[in-house]
């Protein structure tokens, strides 16, 4: 049974302020899912994108401000976004401490059916 030492999951370069480990990866015998944790810095986040499928995003410690198509709210630790496929979404760490987060999309690659509707991709911006 595979076991994923979070503090041991290889780190992917994403944006300034913003940090994010792979725990599931290409090559690691899935093939349907992506799951990586992530650090959101204050005063950054995930600019207004889309992706063709479902995302999950699991806050376990802070608060980030989403926007999910035209609804903003205050999401919290131990609360979940649920974001349908093709709807526009983003968040912002607008607290005063580091926000933490678990993110799933049942598809392995995708960022590769992501639309970035402002600011740039990750690495890019």
């Amino acid at each position: 049974m595979p076991i994923v030492d979070h503090d041991s999951a290889p780190e992917v370069p994403w944006r300034p302020n913003y940090r994010k480990w792979a725990i599931t990866q290409e090559g690691d015998g899935t093939t349907s899912s992506n799951v990586s944790h992530s650090t959101v810095g204050v005063s950054t986040g995930a600019p207004l994108h889309t992706h063709e499928a479902d995302e999950i995003i699991v806050v376990l410690h802070g608060t980030l401000r989403a926007r999910l198509g035209d609804d903003v709210a205050d999401v919290t630790a131990n609360q979940t976004m649920v974001i349908p496929p093709n709807v526009p979404h983003g968040f912002t760490n607008e607290g005063t401490e580091d926000a933490k987060i678990l993110t799933f999309f049942p598809v392995q690659r995708p960022f590769d059916g992501t639309t970035f509707l402002e600011g740039e991709p990750p690495g890019k911006g």
